[in-house]
């Protein structure tokens, strides 16, 4: 539902303030909605990324509290969007560079095709972060499935989570053998807002697993009312602040270095134009080593005397 400025009076005093948000809703025409969103957001000077399909809308944004609160205003008097989940968060002013806002098959994508789920016909069910707090401080069992990319995980995650390899959520169907032995259990699945994880909780009862639950309002909302409750590390964030703690940085940083193992929360792009795929490095090392790759491939792509030495190498030890 919508969270009006009322409610929450600390907004007043920042400085910026950035939204996320998502609904699975019918947009007839996307490319129409697309424009019109824009130049909403180009009125109120509101920067951030936008999906628009026809099964939704899912975004994340930054503006001052005044923009902020006429653009939540003026998105929610479309009914479509009237009760909305919308999450609130500091922002720092640079948190995106630009609007972006694009049309796409899907708000986000599992690639199944005509197979694809919609969530307002299966979908699991929704469990309040009060739900789930008390689930933890009952002993409850139950099981936390993780729907974020595995470079989410790095830096911080529920406890006790099952944390699938996926380097793209579209990677889930592939995963989803290893998963298969919880199909008669109790699960929850969780991403940052909650759009995935209510896609993926719809997929999963498609697949047989008979007792489904997902986060409502994903891990900001829960994270909100609880910081640092029952949750190792930080939790990533798709913008420019990279992290979010939530307990004003009372909690053990479990992020790893990829060069030296230390422990770290610093994310930085690989150096592979072609890639650019976020991990988490070191300030020592960026400032010793510079910029890296994030993986073999993308080093040995482009440095073909990598991949000689390399493979000599494992001749010489063969």
């Amino acid at each position: 539902m919508q969270i009006p400025f009322e409610s929450k009076p600390a907004i007043k005093d920042w400085d910026f303030v950035v939204l996320l948000f998502y609904k699975y809703v019918r947009i007839d025409d996307p490319q129409a909605f697309l424009e019109a969103h824009k130049a909403l957001c180009e009125r109120l000077s509101i920067k951030g990324r936008f999906v628009v399909a026809h099964e939704g809308l899912n975004g994340t944004c930054e503006g001052t509290p005044d923009a902020v609160n006429e653009y939540v205003k003026e998105l929610t008097s479309d009914p479509r969007f009237a009760d909305m989940h919308i999450k609130y968060s500091k922002g720092t002013g640079d948190s995106f560079p630009k609007l972006k806002i694009r049309v796409r098959p899907e708000i986000v994508s599992l690639g199944l095709g005509e197979n694809d789920v919609d969530p307002n016909a299966v979908t699991g069910i929704h469990l309040k972060p009060e739900e789930l707090h008390a689930w933890f401080e009952n002993n409850e069992d139950f099981t936390i499935i993780d729907m974020r990319n595995d470079y989410e995980h790095a830096v911080g995650h529920f406890k006790n989570s099952v944390l699938p390899k996926l380097k793209n959520f579209r990677d889930l169907p592939k995963e989803l053998p290893s998963l298969e032995h919880l199909k008669d259990k109790k699960i929850i699945t969780v991403c940052t807002g909650g759009v995935r994880c209510e896609k993926a909780s719809g997929y999963l009862k498609t697949q047989g697993f008979n007792d489904v639950y997902q986060l409502d309002g994903g891990m900001v909302s829960y994270m909100e009312q609880f910081p640092g409750k029952n949750f190792n590390g930080a939790m990533y964030s798709f913008d420019g602040r990279n992290v979010i703690d939530y307990d004003q940085g009372n909690h053990e940083i479990v992020g790893r270095c990829k060069r030296c193992n230390e422990k770290t929360e610093n994310y930085v792009d690989c150096k592979n134009d072609s890639c650019h795929g976020q991990f988490l490095y070191c300030e020592d090392c960026l400032e010793t080593h510079g910029k890296m790759y994030c993986m073999d491939r993308c080093d040995m792509h482009l440095n073909p005397l990598v991949r000689f030495f390399r493979r000599l190498k494992e001749k010489v030890v063969h």
